[in-house]
């Protein structure tokens, strides 16, 4: 049973009640239409996100065995000073926001604004490395549309639950309470309305009497 308001048992409260009711059932529906979008929209998402992880992830994983193949070809130091020499150029991270189904996302998207330049030199070091690199630059647009995509569903992860909690304390606490509420204020001014005919009743009867 829901737990009805303290408000004064008048028929001008009865009015303003009602109208509240009226307006709180619209409004659940409303949240739960967004609601219902929201998920289809997710689910449409988070299907394109699996399969971008999916050509993502087997990428990912042959730059680590080319980096691990040169790892083992090369000594450490000059590994690690081939890689301080290493200029991939610069890339610049274009960042958008986009309005999906009122939830602010952010598009990332990779600009490169110079071409890549290896500044070691060829004598020491492996052609695994050269490959290595060459992965992870054409891998990096990918990755960074992959963490935006991510960032998105996330984002509307946490939309769908604040919609989630609305539609219910619209649905379970706040409209059950209008409307015991209404019950409540109704009873109470019918019992007052029989009263007040008894007691008018009453008096017609003492007039007559006299």
């Amino acid at each position: 049973m829901a737990n009805k308001l303290n408000v004064n048992p008048n028929r001008m409260m009865l009015n303003v009640i009602k109208k509240r009711l009226v307006t709180a059932k619209r409004g659940h529906k409303l949240l739960k239409d967004k609601q219902d979008a929201l998920i289809k929209e997710f689910l449409q998402k988070a299907r394109e996100v699996m399969k971008l992880r999916e050509k993502v992830e087997p990428a990912l994983t042959t730059c680590y065995r080319s980096f691990l193949m040169a790892r083992a070809q090369m000594v450490p130091a000059i590994l690690e000073q081939s890689l301080l020499m290493a200029s991939g150029g610069e890339a610049m991270v274009d960042v958008k926001k986009r309005n999906l189904m009122s939830v602010v996302v952010p598009e990332f998207a990779i600009e490169e604004t110079e071409e890549q330049v290896i500044g070691y030199g060829f004598a020491m070091t492996s052609g695994s490395l050269d490959l290595a690199l060459e992965q992870f630059a054409a891998l990096l647009p990918d990755l960074v549309r992959l963490a935006s995509e991510e960032k998105a569903l996330r984002l509307m992860a946490c939309e769908i639950e604040r919609t989630r909690r609305r539609v219910n304390a619209l649905e379970y606490v706040l409209i059950p309470a209008f409307e015991e509420t209404i019950r409540d204020i109704t009873m109470k001014l019918d019992e007052m309305e029989r009263s007040n005919l008894s007691r008018l009743m009453r008096i017609k009867e003492i007039v007559r009497s006299h």
